[in-house]
């Protein structure tokens, strides 16, 4: 699954491209080909009655700016591209955000190489004004926040997707591209140079299609002919918030230092756009693709997961992490212990039930998580195979790659994106 296998001849003038998955990353593609591309007729095809249903606005809210990731990797350089394009478009579009940083503490000095380490990474990553805290300094910017130091990210944020996604349809529908709601793919066929496609609502005819389809990208891919051994397994997020009284405990964004030997970043309390101050996650198998509650069971996506020899392979490699995990998901009481190393005030009865999402982890068959944005290629067709976090604040950077790979120059939305 390269890139360079996905590179196409150009798009044709006036060339019909269908987009399936109206989340953030189907939107800002959408949005990029229609600006460097004005003379394609673009159909965006979602299953949904809104567009970003799912993952796009089922998250912490967070602008991500690229501290955790691998120098070279793609998600790094899409992760630093893209909060800065997301900053300008928020600022542009009047989208409710705040650039208000945040903090990643080691509770401890067998946590101080590791959290060196990702001042290392955030520095190659090309992240601004980046800052080593002591203790004392550290009380300073989060009074209640327990460490023995930690890594001050001035350029994080949070923000409200539902209006970035918002005003990206907004834009898309004024820009003369069709955004077809309740129209979930039911087919993929290739005839004559062209993808016809059955949908909820009707059938259609593209000569391009591109698959950002989020939880079910690896469906669409084989539905499309892709060779892909990836499977996406949800893994569903639970969250408490902070009663009301108690949101002071937090000032901004505290996050923890990831753990090499936890295949998830960890619990950590993000104040929101609205002001509440939410707490988690967790991560558990989901018993449904799109099940956010714990009795939300599609069998269909039972029988996907456990006959995937992948998510078994992952259980063997982390055992002690998924006892875990099901545990706290199962008890308040551990839920809270775990938020108290970074939070040592918080009492059990601080925590008010939150919401809760899903992410599309992309597992290989001997039970990896991929790690970086992956992309596959069948005739006529893109597949977004891998779009972790940070793909909501990288959706506009993503896109920018997409249109790339389809043979197009991207085109900056404003020319402030880039410096924002």
């Amino acid at each position: 699954m390269t890139t360079s296998a996905a590179r196409t001849t150009p798009l044709r003038p006036g060339a019909s491209v269908a987009v399936i998955g109206a989340g953030l990353v189907g939107l800002a593609t959408a949005l990029k080909l229609a600006r460097a591309r004005p003379d394609l007729r673009i159909a965006v095809l979602e299953k949904e009655p809104r567009v970003a249903s799912h993952q796009s606005t089922h998250n912490s809210g967070v602008l991500h700016a690229g501290l955790y990731y691998t120098p070279g990797s793609r998600k790094a350089r899409l992760a630093v591209d893209g909060i800065r394009q997301m900053t300008a478009f928020c600022r542009e579009h009047g989208v409710r955000h705040q650039i208000c940083g945040k903090v990643v503490v080691a509770v401890d000095d067998a946590e101080i190489p590791r959290l060196r380490a990702l001042l290392d990474r955030g520095t190659a990553n090309g992240l601004r004004g980046l800052r080593w805290l002591s203790a004392a300094e550290l009380r300073e910017i989060e009074p209640h926040a327990a460490g023995v130091a930690a890594v001050r990210v001035p350029e994080e944020g949070i923000v409200d997707y539902r209006g970035v996604a918002d005003a990206m349809l907004g834009e898309l529908q004024a820009l003369g591209a069709e955004v077809v709601t309740g129209a979930g793919v039911r087919a993929l066929a290739r005839r004559e140079g062209a993808w016809q496609v059955e949908t909820a609502r009707g059938d259609r005819r593209a000569e391009f299609l591109v698959n950002c389809a989020g939880l079910q990208s690896d469906r669409v891919a084989r539905m499309a002919g892709a060779r892909t051994d990836a499977r996406v397994v949800p893994f569903r997020g639970e969250y408490f918030v902070l009663r009301p009284e108690r949101a002071s405990l937090v000032k901004h964004l505290i996050y923890p230092v990831p753990d090499p030997s936890f295949p998830f970043l960890g619990v950590h309390f993000t104040r929101m756009i609205d002001g509440r101050v939410e707490c988690g996650p967790n991560a558990v198998l989901a018993l449904a693709r799109e099940g956010y509650r714990k009795r939300d069971v599609r069998v269909g996506d039972v029988a996907d997961a456990l006959t995937f020899p992948g998510l078994w392979r992952f259980v063997a490699r982390y055992p002690r992490v998924t006892w875990s995990e099901l545990r706290r998901s199962a008890s308040k009481p551990l839920f809270a212990a775990s938020l108290r190393r970074l939070l040592p005030e918080l009492r059990e009865d601080d925590l008010l039930p939150g919401g809760s999402g899903v992410r599309a982890m992309a597992m290989s068959r001997d039970g990896a998580l991929l790690q970086d944005f992956e992309f596959a290629a069948t005739e006529g067709a893109l597949h977004v195979i891998n779009a972790p976090s940070p793909a909501a604040t990288a959706s506009l950077a993503i896109g920018d790659e997409i249109v790339r790979e389809l043979g197009c120059a991207p085109a900056a939305l404003h020319t402030t994106q880039m410096t924002g």
